[in-house]
């Protein structure tokens, strides 16, 4: 797969939680993430029994699963309108349940589906599953992707 939507994601390094799109198109997409174990959020969580907080969790599925898919159907309807690399994405509601815990080097995979592309507002239904394909979260997941003025 073309990962060349990767570029316009507007995170950088420690925060940037999506390594790879395999399947992209207007009503779907399939991405994947490997939790590095040095990430600075297992140091506190917990104490010699690291666990992904919930909220990496569900910004794993927002990034895969809203941002890269609201992003791919901007630039089809507009290609100038992310090339200029001035886009917010603003993460309106959410609406997760957690099935499994997700541990420092696991690779996990994000499922996402348009349920609706009106007015500039996205909203998905987003799974996560583990290496062994097994359900980690899921939920809805709206937002919008907002055009700033770089100054």
């Amino acid at each position: 797969m073309d990962n060349d939507i990767l570029n316009y994601l507007p995170y950088k390094s420690s925060f940037r939680f999506v390594d790879n799109i395999s399947f992209l198109s207007e009503n779907e997409v399939v991405g994947d993430y490997t939790l590095r174990k040095d990430a600075f959020f297992y140091e506190d969580h917990f104490v010699g029994n690291p666990v992904t907080p919930g909220v990496i969790v569900t910004e794993i599925m927002a990034q895969i699963g809203l941002v890269v898919l609201g992003l791919f159907l901007m630039k089809s309807e507009d290609e100038n309108s992310i090339a200029a690399g001035n886009n917010f994405p603003l993460l309106t509601s959410t609406e997760v349940s957690f099935h499994k815990m997700v541990l420092p080097g696991e690779k996990v995979t994000v499922v996402s589906k348009k349920e609706y592309f009106r007015f500039g507002k996205l909203k998905c239904y987003v799974e996560m599953l583990d290496s062994a394909d097994e359900l980690v979260a899921k939920g809805f997941f709206s937002g919008i992707i907002k055009k700033v003025e770089l100054k």
